[in-house]
């Protein structure tokens, strides 16, 4: 199967590092002219380059800004005023169970993790409707639908954006646009390679090795037994991005390495 996506345009949140970089540069690889968004321009440029280093005739523009925000979503939208392609991805995680959380901290995991997905559907959903073609996905994770009593703000804003995602699909129905939602599982991203890093070092081990016996200590129902690759997950999100993928909307596609035990 060959994705091509040229002549789409392509915007992924929070791509400038992670899986967000790793679907950027999928969906580049494709042909997508491919929007990096990041909080700053260092990291956005920063980005670029590793895009570049890897696909030298990628075609790429940068926009930092801040889309937890609603100025963030509107500098995004003014300079961006179409899409083709939504790549939801900007989200943060930690820890905090129902005595840790404060409300602040509810309403942050709230403002990053769903709205900013919703502020950018909403001011781009239209015209891919319009236009008769459209992608859009929603990232979200195995922890909303296993949802972890210590990261109780986290998995609650990821099952939201199974709901958001779902209803979206059905908004949409008959238009050419899709909606989907992708549930990565643990995933080996630098956020959670550095998480470890320093129990690998006091043990002796590999951050590989230290980060897949805390896949098993903390998802034992995981099949591959492992950490997903940030490329791993990206492979999904670039197909569900594709033209390929037309009659896949409304779907939770899971990129979760076997953790949850279901068969639908």
């Amino acid at each position: 199967m060959k994705i091509d996506l040229s002549g789409k345009t392509a915007i992924v949140s929070a791509s400038s590092g992670g899986i967000g970089l790793a679907i950027a540069t999928g969906l580049a690889e494709a042909g997508a002219n491919t929007i990096i968004n990041g909080r700053s321009k260092d990291a956005v440029d920063s980005a670029i380059a590793k895009i570049r280093d890897r696909i030298a005739d990628a075609k790429l523009c940068g926009i930092p800004s801040d889309l937890s925000t609603q100025a963030g979503t509107d500098a995004l939208v003014k300079a961006i005023p179409a899409a083709d392609i939504l790549v939801n991805n900007l989200g943060v995680f930690g820890p905090g169970d129902l005595f840790t959380t404060k409300d602040e901290d509810w309403e942050r995991y709230f403002c990053m993790n769903v709205m900013s997905g919703v502020r950018l559907t909403r001011a781009y959903l239209r015209g891919m409707m319009e236009r008769k073609w459209g992608r859009v996905v929603f990232m979200s994770s195995e922890s909303g639908l296993k949802i972890p009593p210590d990261m109780l703000a986290y998995g609650f804003s990821k099952t939201a954006q199974l709901s958001i995602a779902r209803g979206i699909a059905k908004f949409a129905a008959g238009s050419g646009v899709t909606v989907n939602a992708v549930l990565p599982g643990p995933t080996a991203s630098e956020g959670a390679r550095k998480m470890v890093a320093e129990t690998a070092k006091k043990e002796g081990k590999t951050i590989e090795q230290a980060l897949n016996e805390f896949v098993m200590a903390t998802r034992g129902s995981s099949i591959i037994r492992r950490a997903a690759s940030t490329e791993e997950v990206a492979n999904m999100v670039v197909y569900a991005c594709s033209t390929q993928a037309s009659a896949t909307t409304g779907a939770a596609l899971r990129v979760d390495g076997g953790i949850v035990d279901s068969l639908t």
